[in-house]
């Protein structure tokens, strides 16, 4: 026999936390199911390199980076903007800060005093959070289906329900992607869901992968088809890492998905037009071995020259137009992109067809999404996580509206 509740949130992320302490405040009594032992955990691994919770740039500019996505998320991302979340953060005692690339970090750099503080005002509400408990789906009636760290099953049936399980990047933190079969039974319209924010695979040669591979490429662009991105990189024994091909994760999955590899380009020295690199490389070489001459005269570390390398199969042109030119775009091919398992994202997942505009699903009334579940990506930079909290926050405000109103009213 189910058992009655109020608000059953599942998944114990930013996400789900957010949505919980919105709802607590308003009354209501919420309780939050998650699979791991612990919460949050994709959010503490995203700390430790410095928690990036959102970007200080223009609103309208930060919308863009939502590509696609933009027209479903903005009303979300206009009503919890980048500055309510760095005054939530500060309300939680972790005054903020912006970096020198624009985005927002707590002062203390790390996730957890944030999490922490943000777990006891959880508590303080009244919000219950019930780990180790698996959501597999639903009975024949409809109940909640769970089951428990002892092996017990459980039947709950809320009032309410807001799935915020994730995407499926880094599964061992506990967001594998598991609830997609689930939704699919019921109808639910679900792309494909496939890494985004994540490294990308070519084939060097065996001398350059073992002599440069944790070396940075920096003052560079990067660019595939129309898009480009200018930043940095690492190259990698199977590719290429970092913000700048992060950002270029779509271009490219959809170039491999449509050709089977994709023709990424790279400014080595972005910081320099052609013509005045042409004119750099013009000077006498004299007795410099070619290596030294482009090291002085290109500014072009050792790593960047392997690069060039790599890019013409190992001859280089002596001619300085030509070889401004192949500084200024070598052309490596992609062969694929680093698997879930490493992803910092997800793209994919349910499509915005499927939801109203508080975010419940039209087939499941009563039963509410957010966050990575959606179908939506953005680059690295505080996007991420903005748009988890947006989300979060407008399924709860729709949730409000469903419990306050008619299903009628509601679906229109």
């Amino acid at each position: 026999m189910a058992v009655p509740s109020d608000i059953i949130i599942i998944g114990a992320g930013p996400t789900g936390l957010i949505a919980a302490e919105r709802l607590a405040k308003s009354g209501h009594r919420v309780a939050i199911h998650e699979r791991m032992p612990s919460p949050a955990r994709k959010f503490l691994l995203a700390g430790r390199g410095g928690l990036n919770l959102t970007h200080s740039e223009d609103l309208e500019h930060f919308l863009t980076r939502y590509g696609p996505a933009r027209a479903f998320l903005e009303p979300a991302l206009r009503t919890f903007t980048p500055q309510d979340l760095r005054d939530w953060a500060e309300g939680l005692g972790q005054k903020t800060f912006i970096g020198s690339s624009g985005r927002v970090f707590p002062e203390s750099f790390k996730a957890s005093p944030l999490l922490r503080a943000w777990l006891a005002r959880l508590g303080d509400l009244g919000v219950t959070l019930r780990s180790h408990s698996l959501w597999t789906g639903w009975d024949s009636e409809g109940a909640l289906a769970f089951t428990e760290a002892n092996g017990a099953s459980t039947l709950l049936s809320p009032r309410a329900t807001l799935l915020a399980l994730g995407g499926a990047s880094w599964p061992r933190l506990g967001s594998d992607g598991g609830w997609a079969p689930q939704l699919r039974a019921k109808g639910v319209s679900i792309s494909e869901l496939a890494p985004s924010n994540s490294g990308v695979e070519i084939g060097w040669s065996a001398v350059f992968r073992e002599k440069f591979a944790g070396e940075p490429l920096k003052r560079i662009a990067v660019g595939l088809g129309g898009e480009s991105r200018r930043g940095e990189a690492v190259i990698t024994e199977r590719g290429l890492e970092g913000g700048v091909i992060y950002a270029l994760s779509r271009p490219i999955r959809e170039a491999i998905a449509l050709h089977g590899q994709a023709r990424l380009w790279i400014d080595l020295r972005s910081d320099l037009g052609e013509d005045a690199l042409v004119r750099h490389l013009a000077r006498p070489r004299g007795g410099q071995s070619f290596s030294t001459f482009l090291r002085k005269a290109a500014k072009l570390p050792p790593v960047a020259i392997g690069v060039l390398r790599e890019a013409t199969g190992g001859s280089l042109p002596a001619e300085p137009i030509e070889l401004a030119r192949l500084i200024k775009r070598a052309t490596l091919t992609v062969t694929g992109q680093r698997g879930l398992d490493r992803a910092i994202s997800t793209a994919g997942g349910i499509a915005f067809a499927e939801i109203d505009r508080h975010y419940m699903l039209r087939r499941l009334p009563g039963t509410f999404v957010a966050g990575e579940m959606l179908d939506w990506e953005a680059p690295t930079g505080g996007y991420l996580l903005q748009a988890c909290f947006a989300t979060g926050i407008a399924a709860a405000k729709g949730i409000e509206a469903w419990l306050t109103q008619s299903p009628g009213d509601i679906a229109r």
